[in-house]
């Protein structure tokens, strides 16, 4: 629950309480709002000296504009996300005659969580209404934050929103013209005529055998614009691209083969030589159903690929077909291409004021191509090889980009909570007489990033020597109706590093074991991490990682716990905030073993029912006993207690927030109706018409359960006055 703000100045005006309350050097200043003057303020510089020079120009304050109401977040806890102790002075209203105008400006910014804003070239200083403990007039502080950033930043932490970059090539999907297959193919022969091993010969000969085969059919869809799939010939279907800017209305010819997990489509439909036949990454659908779920946006998205323009905005059309994850309206600035002897960075990709670094998330098959300040918030995934290595994706316990999904689950999670529980509780306690260093600190997206491995290499011994696909270079030689005459070497240096200067992934623990599961794929304890995000996804239950750091002389030890659904069920400690993840991790998967297969499995028809058969095939996962370190005091979890009884519990808490409980309804509906196991229920709570809680579940209970727990976690700390008016006054201070 929010902590109750202090209240805004109600007495007069008192010239000796603001004298006591000044810092010993002040400046008059006339202040307007537009063109109205609101009178005389007396401005404060934070630092003494040439450093303390006061932002404003020509020795006036002037409000051009207010800034977006915020729902639930007061103006300082989002300046301090966005532009930590930024904060350039301090300033109170003359109190000798008081303006009644200032008066009113105050009272609205601090009532309505607004902000006033004086734009100084490109950048917005925002004065932040201040409740004060010794002065009775209008008194702000001014933070600085570059322009438009604090209007973007406002909608997403409201809605609980962060943003999500991803990388397109070998990390969502591989693309290749008949130029690059035919490269390749002509690689792997030359290479598998020195390699004597049987074994290896035969998975390259594989290799090259996949390459042949969809060169064929991408050389037909050029020649006819039709392909001869398992017998079948399919025609290219015309589909209609929007314009963007002052792109002209485009019909691209493109065969769909959702068999094959691929697409065949024409950049330039002008130039036949600009076809490619695009691979999309398995699990896709998953990480994008995640992103928008029903009702609601958890990630904001954006592109940021070494590829040539064009070819990027075709390839994320395929992605993402109807728009849902970046509307027509913002994918010119929201698809970001950089030269492929450049740096990728957030600073580039939000150059626009969409959102701040620290609230964001990156997805990548590599870390280096990114700026170093940035390294911290990229999830490195394994570089995609369908043809290389095809059964990859499907022999990991869960999906690459799945891991994705639940790592972004526990960013988002890990970071609205240290929003919540420490940032607003605190900025809530703050005067306009507290100091710089009083700000709390503010969540950074790179605090909560679990890594996983993506050291894997699949089937074959050696690491695929060239990264399959096209450059973006290729592609845009094409565009321009150009022969591509490029040798092997500048073609696979030109958008991309060698795999012998790519970089071991983050987190990899010192002296982890690393064993071939079945001659598949090699597991290493990272990879916990992730199928314990999945059991909780599974069971609809919240599975959270709550660190801390502690240090004696030389020696830093972090220590990590693992909450499921609220319930400790794991701990570890280590010399990296890694190893102690993982070791934790690891403890609460031994632990809930034995509820896990009890609980899940008859509800959601996840598990074999053989499960001593699932158990013992060597997945490494869930097969060892509790650890007798364990900690014994774990066994009874969340899931343990029937979910009817959890659910009536929360519709009671619920009943009594309230004042009249016949407010409150539950809506359902079934999707996928057929068998117990396809269905897919939904759920969600209403309050005087206004949504506060979504559920999405196997099972009926279930998904009425998240519904619920969602609800009353937004009741308990909602400041909507539309909602509080309904609520008991004893439980919403």
């Amino acid at each position: 629950m929010a902590t109750p703000r202090p209240a805004p100045l109600l007495a007069g005006p008192s010239s000796s309480a603001a004298a006591a309350a000044a810092p010993a050097r002040q400046v008059t200043m006339r202040m307007f709002h537009g063109d109205v003057s609101l009178g005389d303020a007396e401005v404060f510089p934070i630092k003494p000296g040439p450093d303390g020079a006061l932002p404003f120009p020509s020795n006036e304050i002037r409000v051009s504009h207010l800034s977006p109401a915020s729902e639930r977040c007061p103006p300082l806890a989002i300046l301090q996300t966005i532009a930590p102790f930024s904060v350039r002075c301090k300033l109170q209203a003359k109190t000798v005659p008081l303006n009644p105008s200032i008066h009113r400006l105050y009272l609205t910014c601090f009532n309505e969580y607004k902000s006033a804003v004086v734009v100084v070239g490109d950048e917005e200083l925002h004065l932040v209404a201040m409740p004060s403990k010794a002065v009775n007039v209008p008194c702000f502080w001014c933070c600085a934050v570059r322009a438009g950033l604090y209007a973007s930043s406002v909608g997403m932490l409201n809605l609980r929103c962060l943003a999500i970059v991803f990388d397109l090539d070998e990390t969502l999907i591989v693309a290749n013209t008949v130029a690059s297959f035919e490269r390749r193919i002509g690689d792997l022969s030359h290479k598998m005529e020195a390699v004597d091993d049987p074994g290896r010969v035969a998975a390259m000969s594989a290799e090259i055998k996949r390459y042949i085969e969809d060169r064929a059919l991408l050389k037909e869809f050029i020649d006819k614009d039709t392909v001869t799939d398992n017998g079948r010939i399919l025609a290219a279907q015309k589909e209609e691209v929007q314009p963007i800017g002052a792109q002209d209305r485009l019909l691209r010819p493109v065969i769909r083969l959702p068999e094959r997990n691929a697409i065949l489509t024409r950049i330039n439909p002008e130039i036949r030589d600009t076809s490619v036949f695009v691979k999309l990454r398995p699990a896709w659908e998953d990480l994008r159903s995640y992103l928008t779920a029903k009702g609601r946006k958890r990630f904001e998205v954006y592109v940021c690929t070494m590829a040539e323009r064009d070819y990027a905005l075709e390839i994320w059309r395929l992605l993402d077909p109807e728009a849902n994850l970046i509307s027509l309206n913002n994918i010119s600035e929201r698809v970001v291409c950089v030269k492929p002897d450049s740096s990728k960075s957030l600073q580039h990709v939000f150059k626009n004021g969409g959102c701040h670094p620290k609230m964001a998330m990156v997805i990548d098959d590599r870390l280096k191509v990114w700026d170093e300040k940035d390294q911290p918030r990229v999830h490195v995934v394994p570089a995609y090889a369908p043809y290389y290595a095809p059964q990859a994706e499907t022999a990991n316990a869960v999906p690459v980009l799945c891991v994705a999904r639940n790592v972004a689950c526990n960013i988002r999670g890990g970071f609205f909570r240290e929003f919540d529980e420490n940032l607003l509780k605190k900025v809530f306690e703050l005067l306009y007489e507290n100091e710089l260093l009083d700000l709390p600190y503010a969540p950074d997206v790179g605090d909560y990033l679990v890594c996983e491995d993506t050291s894997f290499v699949p089937t074959n011994k050696d690491p695929a020597p060239i990264p399959e696909g096209m450059s973006g270079a290729e592609v845009e030689k094409r565009l321009n109706g150009r022969a591509h005459q490029v040798d092997q070497k500048q073609i696979s240096s030109s958008t991309r590093l060698s795999d012998d200067v790519r970089v071991a992934p983050r987190g990899n623990l010192a002296g982890s074991n690393v064993e071939s599961n079945g001659g598949s794929l090699p597991i290493t304890p990272l990879l916990f991490v992730s199928v314990l995000q999945e059991i909780g996804r599974l069971c609809n239950s919240k599975v959270e990682f709550r660190s801390t750091v502690s240090s004696t002389g030389k020696t830093t030890q972090f220590s990590v716990e693992v909450l499921f659904s609220n319930e400790k069920v794991g701990s570890g400690t280590g010399k990296t905030r890694e190893e102690a993840q993982v070791q934790a991790a690891e403890k609460a998967l031994q632990n809930l073993q034995s509820n896990y297969l009890s609980f899940v499995a008859p509800m959601a028809g996840v598990l074999n029912k053989d499960t001593s058969k699932s158990l013992g095939g060597g997945n490494g996962f869930l097969e060892d006993d509790i650890d007798a370190d364990g900690d014994t005091s774990m066994k009874e979890l969340s899931g343990s207690t029937p979910i009817v009884d959890r659910l009536s519990s929360v519709i009671s808490l619920l009943r009594e927030l309230c004042v009249e409980d016949q407010h409150v309804v539950f809506r359902d509906e079934v999707q996928n109706p057929g068998s117990a196991i396809n269905e897919e229920y939904h759920f969600q709570v209403e309050l005087a018409g206004q949504i506060l809680g979504i559920g999405i579940g196997a099972n009926r209970d279930f998904a009425k359960l998240q519904a619920a727990e969602e609800a009353l976690r937004f009741l308990e700390t909602t400041t909507d006055p539309q909602i509080k008016k309904h609520l008991r006054p004893i439980r919403c201070s």
